[in-house]
């Protein structure tokens, strides 16, 4: 691991963004129990935090794929990030939503757009893929060329991987889940015997504690 996942990741614990908690899970909003819940928006909060955040991003963005035309924003929870990144750079800024808005211009995507324009999408947190790769989507139907996705923080699951793949989509973290069980061991937030829990929740996700 590189200095910068290992410095985010333990950022992400100290202001419990993310927290881990094996021997009583999560229930996420899909019905899933986990022994981890993320929540990045409260990244903002923190100043110093924010800050590596933006910056890291922006360095990730242009050693992988140079500068693009556009930042896109995954709503909600990438739409800060992603303004935040598209503001260092000083390029164009879109963010898009989940469905169309059922008033007004009814956009799916906020801001302008043009077709033929190479953009880069910030997301917060990638789970499964799928709300990520909606997005994608979207943009690839207004005609624009996505480079690839920069997320926060990743689960690393195998149907994730496997989705982006399909979707011919790159997919690069700031950090991830396996540097953050590393660095939560290594500072006594979680024992070893935390461990193999840990690693069986990622295996099957679904289907854990069923």
């Amino acid at each position: 691991m590189n200095n910068i996942e290992k410095i985010i990741a333990q950022e992400l614990l100290q202001i419990n963004a993310i927290k881990l908690n094996p021997a009583n899970p999560f229930t996420w909003a899909s019905g899933w129990k986990s022994p981890i819940y993320c929540d990045n928006r409260k990244i903002l909060s923190y100043p110093k935090i924010r800050e590596i955040v933006k910056n890291a991003f922006a360095d990730m963005l242009i050693e992988e794929f140079g500068m693009p035309d556009v930042i896109a924003g995954v709503a909600t929870g990438a739409i800060a990030h992603g303004m935040l990144v598209a503001d260092i750079l000083d390029i164009p800024f879109v963010y898009v939503r989940d469905s169309s808005k059922k008033h007004g211009l009814t956009n799916i995507i906020e801001g302008v757009l043009e077709a033929n324009q190479k953009v880069v999408v910030i997301e917060d947190l990638v789970s499964t893929g799928g709300s990520s790769l909606k997005a994608v989507e979207t943009i690839r139907e207004k005609g624009a060329e996505v480079l690839g996705m920069l997320a926060i923080f990743s689960y690393g699951f195998e149907m994730a991987e496997n989705n982006f793949n399909k979707a011919n989509c790159k997919l690069e973290t700031l950090t991830n889940y396996q540097i953050l069980i590393d660095i939560a061991l290594e500072t006594k937030y979680i024992k070893e015997t935390d461990i193999e829990t840990l690693k069986q929740w990622r295996k099957n996700p679904d289907t854990w504690m069923q």
